[in-house]
């Protein structure tokens, strides 16, 4: 990325040469273009149909796949901070993270219009794409500690995106790397009692009780993903019913079940015992 930082004092010298106005001249391509890519961003959209609606699905498509990696970043960084004892550093992107699943919920606001009139006039010509074969929602949901052996099947043609699956599928997820932490507390001896661990973690209110502001953090993640599969579920039962999936799934009846699996299960059982 050829990007020439500059500082404060330089900022303030060019605003002041410029009368208060933006820079207008450049000797090549603008600075912005070359650290966001926007010209590269907006060539990637190539509808398969002359319908209007298409460019709505394919963009709004898109977004979701960058939302998909931001928020894997996030947990991620989360992850690496959880696995070196700082639970509290650890806080700030779990929050991001769940700010930036609202903003991914929100995506599904752009497809409401789609009707599945709408939506049979381009729909044929996707053939078998489905948004169940993102590679990017499935490290996501990895992550998460959703994880599924038969869910990298797909991949096994493109070498590269498969073996960075197996690799996601076979690292410990951020959640059992919160189980190991309460473990290495002093809370659990394993795993099968994580449910305990909680309970005793949300006995303790105080300020300092880092432990329970994670869970709280989690729990706010976990929450949001959830609205996301929910608004996922709205949206193909508003744009096409129970029609069969274009991926050659039972649609609804497939997604369904996909939400019956539960992010960070036990620390939602724990409640039952607060």
């Amino acid at each position: 990325m050829d990007v020439t930082p500059i500082t404060a004092i330089q900022r303030k010298e060019r605003a002041e040469a410029n009368g208060g106005a933006p820079t207008l001249e450049f000797d090549r391509q603008v600075p912005y273009d070359r650290y966001v890519r926007a010209s590269t961003l907006h060539s990637l959209q190539s509808t398969l149909s002359d319908d209007p609606g298409e460019m709505s699905f394919l963009m709004i498509s898109q977004v979701m796949e960058l939302y998909f990696g931001l928020i894997r970043y996030e947990l991620r960084t989360a992850q690496s901070l959880i696995a070196a004892d700082e639970v509290w550093d650890s806080l700030a992107p779990l929050r991001r993270a769940a700010l930036h699943l609202e903003a991914l919920n929100a995506s599904w606001q752009g497809l409401r219009w789609m009707t599945p009139a709408e939506f049979n006039r381009f729909r044929d010509l996707l053939g078998e794409g489905s948004g169940f074969q993102s590679a990017m929602y499935r490290h996501l949901e990895f992550t998460l500690g959703l994880k599924s052996e038969q869910l990298i099947r797909p991949f096994r043609r493109q070498s590269e995106v498969h073996a960075e699956l197996r690799e996601s599928l076979d690292t410990p997820s951020l959640w059992d790397e919160v189980l190991t932490l309460l473990v290495r507390r002093g809370l659990a001896a394993g795993p099968e009692q994580a449910v305990d661990a909680w309970v005793t973690v949300y006995a303790d209110t105080g300020p300092g009780n880092h432990l329970r502001l994670l869970g709280e953090a989690l729990t706010e993640v976990a929450q949001r993903f959830g609205d996301w599969r929910y608004h996922h579920l709205q949206s193909v039962r508003r744009a096409m019913g129970a029609k069969a999936g274009s991926g050659g799934s039972a649609g609804l009846v497939w997604l369904e079940r996909s939400m019956a699996r539960t992010v960070f299960p036990e620390l939602w059982t724990a409640r039952t015992f607060m």
